[in-house]
């Protein structure tokens, strides 16, 4: 018995010795410490021997099988060691795979661009989470109890929450709006501050709508804040992410969170102004609404409507990028068509 399992030992450690890959490595592993293996053999056999053959046979079956473990994971070890090593000589001369690089998505850059024109004029960037309430979507921003946004026709509620009111009522961010109290009860008046982010609206998606689209919210409050001071900040962010003088418009426009409101247009850069599906065919696109802080937000917000004033934009991120590189459908930016996106590389 001793002799065969030396036998097994000696052949067994050559196997190993030739493995070259690691598919070998564990068809030997299989064959010397398997189940069906020469050594489980032995130990099956060990019943017919004598007490001391036993302890004896028992004691070299051991070893064996540690030495084979052993053995099993240097190989292990040298043959991962050497994977990468080539088994042939290296042609330097060959041109390389080129290396694809990827871009940022043209709505990111121009957040990014917007970010830093606002920055410029000593504005904060602010965030919050995709997940509101009627609190902040609704109520602190002064829209009636039977206001038609607050059914489900335009906001999505949360599933669990839709009999519930207030705090409790949850829904996707339908605008940024209630952005500005959140960030007013932390951090109180005067502020100038920026708020960039997705926000999710049930309605029916064509070349100017989508369901979920890039909003860009702007808000300055203070004591003494005029309605020239709003439209300068307008014309100077536009300037400043197009690079040249851009045609706005003001029509008078209803927000509950402002009195009064405005729609801010902006002339077509698409068509120029002579008419697109862009623009409806009428040469001007709406890039933002606008106006003056409602007193009862400002309420809201902790604040004293008789002695602090404000303005708000807030911009069609989404629109914007169509203007600036002259794209005539919203839905290519949400469609993760590579071949439309490295067009912006």
């Amino acid at each position: 018995m001793k002799e065969r399992l030396e036998e097994i030992k000696t052949k067994g450690l050559e196997k190993i010795e030739n493995a070259k890959t690691l598919v070998e490595l564990e068809e030997v592993k299989k064959d010397l410490t398997g189940k069906k293996s020469k050594l489980a053999e032995v130990f099956k056999n060990m019943g017919s021997l004598s007490a001391d053959e036993k302890k004896s046979v028992g004691m070299l079956t051991t070893e064996i099988k540690n030495v084979f473990a052993e053995k099993l994971s240097r190989k292990e070890e040298e043959i991962i060691s050497n994977m990468s090593v080539l088994d042939r000589p290296i042609d330097i001369t060959i041109p390389g795979a080129p290396v694809k690089s990827g871009a940022l998505h043209p709505i990111t850059q121009m957040r990014n661009d917007l970010n830093e024109a606002f920055a410029s004029l000593g504005f904060e960037v602010y965030t919050e989470d995709d997940i509101s309430s009627e609190k902040y979507a609704f109520d602190n921003l002064n829209f009636a109890k039977d206001h038609p946004a607050r059914q489900s026709m335009d906001t999505y509620w949360i599933e669990g929450t839709e009999d519930k009111e207030g705090a409790e009522r949850l829904c996707l961010k339908p605008h940024l709006t209630g952005g500005s109290v959140r960030y007013l009860l932390k951090h109180g008046a005067p502020a100038r501050f920026v708020y960039p982010g997705k926000v999710f609206r049930n309605e029916t998606t064509d070349a100017r709508h989508e369901r979920a689209f890039y909003q860009y919210e702007a808000l300055i409050v203070d004591k003494d804040i005029s309605f020239s001071s709003g439209m300068v900040m307008i014309q100077t962010i536009l300037e400043k992410v197009f690079g040249k003088k851009i045609n706005t418009r003001m029509r008078e426009g209803f927000f509950p969170f402002t009195e009064p409101g405005y729609e801010i247009d902006m002339e077509c850069l698409v068509c120029g102004g002579v008419g697109c599906k862009v623009c409806n065919h009428n040469g001007w696109i709406e890039v933002m609404p606008g106006g003056v802080i409602h007193p009862n937000v400002l309420k809201s917000a902790g604040l004293n409507p008789d002695e602090w004033t404000g303005f708000y934009i807030n911009i069609g991120l989404d629109r914007l990028v169509m203007m600036r590189y002259g794209v005539d459908d919203v839905r290519l930016f949400h469609s993760s068509d590579l071949r439309f996106l490295k067009e912006f590389k």
